[in-house]
């Protein structure tokens, strides 16, 4: 019988996924996940609550819709760089595999430069969201109607940052192992 532990470390130890990173960036990616789930069930037990009271009071929860539509956002980011440090980001893994199983070093080469890219990507979106958190913070934007319901928008593009910052520098350590890998003798 094969022991699950087992497997996890073989898959970690071919494609490099859940390896150490430092510490502190390792507590901080956990707590961004953590405060992402937590976020998730809050959020769940808003829409219930705006559902129950449409049908059973007829008296919705204001602000459910503009909640909702910034949060989506805010714990896809929050949660992006955990998820790919597990990794589990979307992927085809049918070349990848193939290497994997038969050129380790040339897999694990490509998946750097896989990296590498992913890295460069997040890079330029944290750097794109920049100008727009400024700009929330200087203007006061916001969403929902003035007597109705508001809420500030620099917490959601202040998530944007961080979290596309912190995938950056979680792509660049993964891609760091890979190159180190595909470099070592095995």
């Amino acid at each position: 019988m094969t022991d699950l532990p087992e497997i996890v470390e073989s898959r970690s130890a071919i494609d490099g996924y859940g390896r150490p990173q430092p510490a502190g960036f390792h507590r901080l990616t956990d707590a961004m996940n953590a405060i992402g789930t937590v976020w998730i069930l809050v959020l769940m037990v808003l829409i219930n609550t705006d559902v129950i009271g449409r049908d059973v009071f007829g008296a919705p929860v204001r602000g459910v819709t503009e909640i909702v539509s910034m949060s989506i956002v805010g714990i896809v980011f929050i949660q992006l760089a955990g998820t790919l440090h597990a990794g589990k980001f979307t992927r085809a893994e049918v070349l990848l595999g193939y290497l994997q199983r038969r050129h380790r070093r040339l897999a694990r080469a490509l998946q750097g430069f896989y990296h590498l890219v992913g890295a460069a990507l997040l890079a330029v979106i944290c750097r794109a969201s920049c100008g727009p958190l400024a700009e929330a913070i200087r203007i006061g934007e916001y969403v929902g109607a003035v007597g109705d319901f508001v809420a500030p928008m620099w917490p959601v593009r202040l998530i944007i940052v961080l979290g596309s910052a912190c995938a950056t520098l979680t792509f660049l350590f993964l891609a760091l192992d890979d190159f180190k890998a595909a470099g070592a003798r095995q």
